[in-house]
């Protein structure tokens, strides 16, 4: 039996083992974390995500774990709403989706939908990997070294695998000059409800503070500011003080938010960056998801793109025969890049001025970003707006 290392145990990695598992594959799965990551964005369930969910016959499990979606609401320091658009805008083609839950939720579900055929190792990573005449050699980083027929590096932007075949990060790595922090904030008796809504408070010099819905009880936070850098990882002290010297004088909620995310389990802070690779394939290892084409959460496609193409993957593998004979294998990820190589240069091409309107610089911006919300959404732009919309959309994590 061919056996598959997947790094990587994400939405693309998870997914791809649940399907390399269906064709009789033999999977281990590769994780650092101690165990399935929480947190993450609001995924939506749009175009590709919906698509590829149900093929795998896990749509209703997603659809059971929806987040109640109100709409996208724009807002000053006192909560006044500057510009909203609801979840009904566009035909629900709008900025929020009436059909989105939490990445986590959709990590579980993959996660859970993997058979006896799937070994999965929480705390693991590959430190090596060397070519030798029936596959790839990987060391790992709890010691010992593994034979396998392909190496899948589905393990993020910040690569390992990706790092240890096609060189550091900072080759490919292009920042956008924003990061983000995000976690999950619990209710108290007294902590504002969202009813559905996802606010969005801008204030000057490149700053964004959002909360939207997340499970009952709970909201999920995010934070964005002008960086190109951050403090190292293992220095959380360091990343707090940066995000209270950079929010300190910003108002609406955002005290009450540096503080829950000092308590949050799943805090995580991250520069918006993307990832250029010339080429994903090199012998027997491969690029999967943000690990090969990251296009940055601006773009809202990075679920739909790894699920896309766990999918493509997996059907190029199926299509040259790579199972049955190994031999087949660099054929086959040569016609899995030529098939999503359009998809995600498409998704990298940010529309104009998205990193703006992210986090406007000015007051002016601020004013201006509200008013083509409002303006979008005018009846004689609508048809329009609904075209361009039904005609680019792959399917998209919220916004």
């Amino acid at each position: 039996m061919a056996r598959v290392l997947v790094v990587g145990g994400g939405i693309a990695g998870d997914a791809l083992a649940l399907m390399l598992e269906r064709a009789g594959w033999a999977v281990t799965v590769a994780e650092i974390a101690p165990a399935p990551r929480t947190g993450g964005q609001t995924v939506d369930l749009r175009g590709d995500c919906r698509r590829v969910l149900d093929e795998l016959g896990l749509l209703p499990a997603a659809l059971a774990c929806l987040v109640p979606q109100a709409g996208a609401a724009w807002i000053d320091e006192r909560e006044r709403r500057l510009a909203e658009m609801p979840v009904t805008a566009f035909d629900g083609r709008g900025y929020v989706s009436a059909e989105e839950l939490l990445r986590s939720d959709l990590a579980r579900i993959l996660h859970r939908a993997a058979g006896p055929g799937v070994t999965h190792r929480f705390g693991e990573t590959v430190e090596a990997l060397e070519d030798v005449p029936t596959g790839v050699l990987a060391r790992f980083r709890s010691g010992g070294a593994e034979e396998f027929d392909l190496v899948v590096g589905a393990d993020g932007a910040h690569s390992k695998v990706r790092a240890l075949r096609f060189g550091p990060e900072q080759r490919y790595r292009r920042p956008l000059g924003l990061a983000h922090a995000w976690f999950t904030l619990r209710e108290q008796p007294g902590t504002p409800r969202l009813d559905g809504w996802f606010l969005t408070h801008n204030a000057s010099g490149r700053r964004s503070v959002a909360a939207r819905p997340g499970r009952a009880g709970e909201q999920e936070i995010g934070l964005t500011f002008a960086a190109d850098a951050l403090p190292p990882r293992r220095d959380r002290e360091a990343r707090f003080a940066l995000l209270e010297r950079t929010f300190a004088d910003v108002g609406w909620r955002t005290r009450e938010f540096l503080a829950a995310a000092r308590q949050a389990e799943d805090f995580a802070l991250d520069t918006y960056d993307q990832v250029h690779v010339p080429s994903w394939h090199d012998g027997r290892v491969v690029l999967l998801g943000d690990s090969a084409w990251c296009a940055s959460p601006l773009s809202g496609l990075g679920t739909a793109l790894a699920l896309r193409g766990a999918a493509e993957l997996a059907a190029a593998l199926d299509a040259a025969g790579a199972l049955a004979d190994p031999g087949r294998l660099p054929a086959a990820l040569a016609a899995f890049e030529r098939t999503m190589r359009p998809r995600t240069a498409s998704a990298q091409q940010l529309p104009p001025g998205r990193v703006a309107a992210a986090a406007p610089k000015t007051a002016l911006g601020i004013r201006v970003n509200a008013l083509a919300m409002r303006t979008l959404q005018a009846r004689p732009l609508r048809p329009l707006i609904r075209r361009a919309m039904a005609g680019t959309e792959h399917g998209r994590d919220a916004a």
